[in-house]
């Protein structure tokens, strides 16, 4: 997949990782089009890009509804003629203690992390059908490690890895090719946007947020990760990761499953468990 006079379609474009990944591809000669909640957001930052040389356009988007993500699609085929490349970026992010997190702020994380996603994936694919195509998943490393407080975001972050890995063998056949990608640490806004959520928020949410800001501060820059990000798209990488000094966590996550694997194949292959 060469980025080359290829349309691309970024959702959460309007700045974090999105615009990032937008900027990087604009500089390998795609056109992009920044779609997001923050029409103004979105504006700007297509106005940045053109700056730089890109053709960049922008839209208004909410990825939590299906009816705003098909018209967004229906557009930039009316304005562009295709949609080569599909980045469904937009999320939000939710933690909390379980059993203490309002069941409105978990529909709210699940209609964006997931359903944003899901939204992306039916409106372009019959299109991408007749053309081939590239979608690029944004999920987490905490798509494939949990951590403890992080319920929901642990939550949507793992649904898009697996519903990633199932597209990318239901549409091979149809030469359109699937990532995911799992970062990290980015220095992003995305923990503020925890103070959206829709029960709206306390001094301890406020607390929370200020918690994270160190964290993400020594984060990786979105720039790096969304230069390595369009690389292993165009090398057709499935699995993208950032962070090697957290292998351990997954190799770990891996020892137990395999672990539990051999005491149930012990079980199973036992003839006479009576």
């Amino acid at each position: 997949m060469d980025p080359k006079n290829k349309v691309a379609l970024v959702t959460g474009g309007g700045s974090g990782l999105g615009l990032a990944l937008a900027r990087a591809l604009g500089l390998r000669g795609a056109t992009v089009v920044l779609a997001d909640r923050d029409l103004s957001a979105a504006q700007n930052a297509a106005r940045a890009l053109q700056e730089l040389g890109i053709a960049a356009d922008h839209l208004s988007c909410d990825v939590a509804s299906a009816q705003q993500v098909s018209e967004v699609v229906g557009e930039v085929m009316t304005r562009h003629g295709d949609i080569d490349i599909l980045i469904n970026n937009a999320g939000v992010a939710l933690g909390g203690t379980s059993g203490e997190i309002n069941l409105e702020d978990w529909r709210w994380i699940v209609d964006i992390n997931l359903m944003g996603v899901v939204h992306g994936v039916e409106a372009v694919v019959p299109f991408m059908r007749k053309t081939g195509g590239y979608i690029l998943n944004v999920a987490s490393l905490a798509g494939m490690h949990a951590n403890p407080d992080m319920g929901p975001y642990n939550a949507t972050k793992f649904a898009v890895v697996g519903y990633s890995e199932g597209l990318q063998q239901e549409l091979a056949g149809a030469n359109i090719g699937v990532s995911v990608l799992c970062p990290a640490w980015i220095k992003t806004d995305i923990h503020r946007s925890a103070l959206q959520k829709p029960s709206g928020n306390t001094e301890l949410d406020q607390h929370r947020v200020e918690a994270m800001e160190d964290v993400i501060s020594n984060g990786i820059d979105a720039s790096d990760v969304a230069e390595w990000a369009i690389d292993c798209l165009q090398a057709e990488r499935f699995y993208i990761l950032t962070h090697p000094e957290f292998l351990p966590m997954l190799e770990k996550r891996h020892q137990r499953v395999l672990a539990d694997y051999a005491a149930a194949s012990s079980y199973f292959s036992t003839t006479d468990r009576a």
